[in-house]
This record gives structure tokens, sequence and C-alpha cells, in this order.
């Protein structure tokens, strides 16, 4: 999935490795499954992560972070 897909950074880490990077198709349908970027587990659908995403991060750091990932998105 590299080539067709794109990194971002949601405020939940992946439950089996701790990551924050994650990995979704860059066609981006509420349907599509959004990975882990390091280990590849499958973690939400892509319209549950833009409700996580929508929320925004708990803390000032996790903002700042994710807007450094996130800002091509």
């Amino acid at each position: 999935m590299t080539g067709l897909s794109e990194d971002l950074r949601l405020p939940v880490p992946c439950p089996s490795c701790g990551s924050h990077l994650m990995r979704v198709s860059r066609v981006k349908n509420p349907d599509d499954k959004v990975h882990c970027a390091s280990c590849g587990k499958m973690i939400c659908l892509w319209h549950e992560a833009q409700t996580v995403l929508r929320q925004g991060p708990g803390s000032q750091s996790e903002a700042l972070i994710e807007s450094a990932v996130n800002r091509n998105r």
C-alpha cells in the first residue's frame, strides 16, 4: 500500500505497538481501512479516524506533533 497510501498521525496510539503513525489510502473513502504504519494492524475505518481527528489531541504537545506530521493532509 506504499505508493497508493499516505501517513498521518492520530492522537490515539496503536493498541499493539503504541505508534501514532497510521497509513490510509490516498482515495480516503469512508470505509477505507486505517492501518498502523509500524506493525500493520488494522486500527479503524477512515470515517472513524476523521472523527478522532476532529475531536483533536489531548494536550498542546500532542497538537504540535500532529500539526507537524499532518501538515499536508
